[in-house]
């Protein structure tokens, strides 16, 4: 062993905070956006949202901007000694005629005309009550004790979206999983004693909407059928033979139950009018008040399509440099300033940046997907995120953090912009389509087919071929029928 000195040259990549804050700020949406930009003008005496220098000259209010960022400075640099002079004024405030001056202070009349009197429009705005909320409301008009309130309550809260008694274990940060619960855990947790939970949880389940609280369909149904009064046919059919009635097998129903098959249809016709998800008219999200705003839009002017960015609502950082200046001569605050005004700069070019790398990156996504802007979904073409690298000279991680949460809003309509990302599919003597067309023909099949004989996977996987040219596989159907949410064809058989 020896200790020597040696000369190395290499070459590595160093994340900068600059660098660091670039790379945040793009992959930030819209809103995200907003509210970091509002975060560094309260934390950055230099930024200004407004050009001070460029409007200067007379101006009454740009002098109030610039004297109150010189007032926002100075306390910045002295937020000691200013902080020791307000806990002084504060134990000088004479309190006694304070409280003598709000004696005196008339009130205000309770006759006002004109709109001062009425409430904001906020309060006057409704949202819809959620599921959790209308039975908590039904069970506060309960006479339930206290110990069953608060099982009732443990219910309420493990209720699933479609409002089923969801106690299945959860999966722990580590891999594992909690175990299973059962109403005897929640009564023991609410203190109420086991055999009283099943009562209990009746009196939940034929809470509006009935049939809530159910730990699977065929309970939802058996709930409800009792409080309508079903006979006994139709209860059996629900309790012993609701996998035969899923797949419409009604000869296997009649056969096993040994009666005929028309009562079998007439017992499921009267089945179908019960409600298998009670939380179907419920919701926890407002949908009115989900909104998205557009990065980009798309217009068309005349045969050509331009892309121009939405900065509506996004503010436009400046510098102002004669405070700057002015501020940089005190000794005292010159490192303070010197800091900032270097924050301030990176942060205005990181802004510029992700600007024009959203249109760059919006524009070519407009050159390559021409024809789905002039003539809709069906002609969206295949394309990743390496095509649109190589076309603006990125990298491809740099284009996937650029289109999420992104939005462009087109004479399509509004959609993100990793939408325009899809797999290519081959054709029969043709170009290549994109997946997403290929789900949108597969619903246009499925909306178009004959109800009383829906069309099984195969089936579509024949009119594609011969209609379209797309050549896939069932699975590939089965799979692209799943995520749009449509059943198979044997249940969406409509024999009623």
């Amino acid at each position: 062993m020896e200790i020597k000195q040696q000369l190395r040259l290499s070459q590595q990549l160093v994340m900068t905070p600059q660098l660091q804050q670039a790379i945040k700020l793009l992959q930030l949406s819209r809103l995200e956006l907003i509210d970091e930009v509002r975060k560094e003008l309260d934390n950055n005496p230099v930024l200004s949202d407004e050009d001070i220098e460029g409007r200067a000259g007379g101006d009454e209010r740009n002098r109030a901007k610039s004297q109150a960022a010189e007032d926002k400075l100075e306390r910045a640099a002295t937020q000691t000694a200013d902080t020791r002079e307000s806990e002084k004024a504060a134990r000088e405030v004479d309190w006694e005629k304070f409280l003598e001056n709000r004696t005196l202070q008339q009130s205000v009349p309770g006759n006002r005309g004109g709109f001062d009197e009425l409430p904001p429009i906020e309060q006057n705005l409704t949202k819809p009550r959620s599921l959790q909320d209308h039975l908590l409301w039904q069970l506060s008009t309960s006479d339930f004790t206290e110990h069953e309130r608060l099982f009732a309550e443990l219910v309420i809260g493990n209720l699933d979206e479609k409002g089923y008694l969801d106690l299945e274990g959860v999966e722990r940060p580590d891999g594992t999983r909690t175990p299973d619960l059962t109403i005897e855990d929640l009564a023991e947790e609410a203190g109420l004693h086991p055999e009283d939970a099943p009562d209990v949880l009746e009196l939940i389940q034929n809470f509006d909407p009935i049939g809530v609280a159910c730990r699977d369909l065929r309970e939802c149904l058996l709930v409800q059928a009792k409080a309508i009064g079903f006979d006994e046919i139709e209860t059996e059919i629900i309790n012993s033979h609701l996998h035969h009635l899923e797949k419409h097998n009604y000869q296997a129903i009649a056969r096993e139950m040994k009666i005929p098959v028309e009562e079998v249809y007439e017992c499921a016709k009267e089945i179908q009018k019960l409600e298998s998800r009670p939380a179907r008219n419920f919701t926890d999200t407002d949908d009115r008040s989900i909104g998205i705003t557009p990065d980009v839009y798309v217009v068309k002017d005349g045969e050509e399509l331009r892309v121009m960015d939405n900065d509506k609502g996004v503010q436009r950082l400046y510098i102002n440099e004669a405070l700057t200046k002015k501020l940089m001569a005190d000794p005292t605050a010159k490192e303070f300033i010197g800091e900032k005004l270097r924050n301030a700069q990176w942060l205005i070019r990181a802004i510029e940046q992700r600007r024009k790398t959203i249109i760059k990156v919006a524009e070519s996504i407009v050159e390559k997907q021409r024809d789905f802007f002039d003539h809709g979904v069906a002609h969206l073409k295949p394309m990743i995120l390496r095509d649109v690298a190589e076309a603006v000279g990125m990298h491809e991680s740099t284009i996937s953090r650029v289109t999420t949460n992104k939005y462009m809003h087109t004479p399509q309509g509004l959609f993100e912009l990793k939408y325009f990302f899809n797999s290519s599919i081959r054709r029969v003597g043709e170009d290549d389509i994109a997946s997403e067309s290929v789900k949108q023909a597969i619903k246009k099949i499925i909306d178009d087919e004959d109800k009383e004989n829906p069309l099984s996977d195969q089936a579509i996987v024949d009119l594609l071929e011969k209609a379209e040219g797309i050549k896939i596989a069932r699975r590939t159907v089965a799979k692209y029928r799943e995520m749009l949410g449509i059943l198979s064809s044997s249940k969406r058989k409509r024999l009623f």
